[in-house]
């Protein structure tokens, strides 16, 4: 008989193992020594050993599934129970035993990691639902369509919830894209309409436009042509390609217009030009006859400078109120030297100008005799209050004098 620590042989060839609960018969062995008997059991438990020492390394460096890994060990489990093996199958047992724990643990970890991704998910797909509701809302079409866009990709990345879930999120997900799909095709049809509309309205302003583009009368030409770009707008944008081609019609017009306008206006304008140098030295002429010692050589030569000044036309604007203030100023002086001259020399004014300082000059001579009298008398209240009286006539007495003078008087 032939025997080691965890198994032997007896006299007819049949080979045990050592176990826990006893010896097991493992087999039967007639082909050669009890000792190749042995090691040829040996050699099966090394082979053991050798894979769940594999499975052990796969359960901890890989992601073996635990249902992959339970079968495993059950294959392995299934060849340690059948005891075709010397060797310490105990200790196997207890191995296969912990690896059983270390895979429950890993599918419980697994398990939890699941459901935690699974919360994060969903959690991240709610998220995803409220801010497609909010964008449904915008008008922001071309930011938030893109945005929407991105959305769907960042679900397509998402994993999978329970079934239930996952279709209510994404029904209300799609329909937020429904409605904002149908708000945005809504508006820009009413957009299409409404630049319809005014490509419409732009066609009448560039029909008139056209049709003013030949006119000649120039300020009120002009003031339509403004009130039309008023219009213009006012009427809001067209397509694009009609707004470009519109806007160069009515532009084109318009410039015709304001072109052949400029090219009058400068010939007016060098006309205007020459008439000022004209006028400026009538001006100078007219100048001369101040001050006034003639009045009536002043007279003839100021009316023979005017009727050349009437004749020769507009001068430019921006210049008309100095030229004409300078001529205006002539003209008041020698009005004042003719105003002058007829309270010279009117017999009626000059009469009652002096009917006026006789009877003030009596006045004067009457009330100076009253006051001396009541000087005399002693009586100062009354000669105070007739002096005051004097003065008061004096001083019309001196003006009406003054104004004698001027008739040479």
């Amino acid at each position: 008989m032939s025997s080691d620590p965890w198994g032997r042989v007896d006299e007819t060839g049949t080979v045990y193992v050592r176990t826990a609960d006893g010896e097991k018969v493992v087999g039967s062995w007639q082909a050669g020594s009890p000792e190749e008997a042995l090691a040829y059991f040996e050699r099966k438990y090394e082979g053991l050993v050798v894979e769940i020492g594999l499975l052990e390394r796969r359960v901890r460096t890989t992601d073996l599934s635990a249902k992959d890994a339970t079968t495993a060990i059950e294959h392995l489990r299934q060849q340690v129970d059948e005891h075709h093996a010397v060797g310490d199958l105990d200790a196997l047992r207890q191995r296969l035993d912990k690896l059983v724990a270390t895979v429950d643990s890993r599918r419980e970890e697994r398990k939890a990691q699941k459901a935690k991704q699974t919360d994060e998910a969903k959690h991240a797909k709610e998220a995803l639902v409220a801010e497609a509701e909010e964008l449904a809302q915008s008008e922001q079409w071309r930011a938030a369509g893109e945005r929407l866009r991105a959305l769907v990709d960042t679900w397509k990345g998402l994993p999978r919830l329970d079934r239930k879930s996952d279709d209510e999120l994404w029904h209300r997900f799609s329909h937020a894209r429904s409605a904002f799909s149908k708000r945005r095709k809504a508006h820009f049809a009413s957009l299409d309409a409404q630049r319809e509309e005014a490509r419409k309205a732009k066609e009448k302003l560039v029909a008139e436009a056209v049709a003013l583009s030949g006119s000649t009368d120039w300020g009120p030409t002009a003031a339509r042509y403004r009130d039309l770009m008023t219009e213009w707008k006012a009427a809001g944008r067209a397509q694009r390609e009609a707004e470009d081609e519109l806007w160069n019609r009515f532009r084109g017009a318009q410039d015709v217009f304001f072109a052949a306008r400029s090219e009058v206006f400068a010939e007016r304008d060098a006309e205007q030009s020459e008439n000022l140098k004209l006028k400026e030295e009538l001006v100078v002429e007219a100048e001369k006859l101040l001050p006034v010692s003639d009045l009536k050589a002043a007279r003839a030569a100021f009316r023979s400078i005017n009727e050349r000044w009437e004749a020769i036309g507009h001068v430019p604007r921006d210049a008309r109120p100095k030229i004409e203030g300078r001529m205006h100023a002539v003209e008041r002086a020698i009005q004042e030297s003719e105003e002058a001259e007829w309270r010279r020399t009117n017999p009626e004014a000059r009469a009652r100008a002096a009917g006026l300082t006789g009877q003030l000059q009596a006045a004067v001579d009457k009330l100076r005799t009253q006051v001396d009298a009541a000087r005399a008398a002693g009586n100062n209240a009354k000669a105070d209050k007739l002096a005051k009286e004097l003065e008061g006539r004096q001083a019309l007495l001196d003006q009406a004098l003054k104004g004698l003078e001027e008739f040479g008087g």
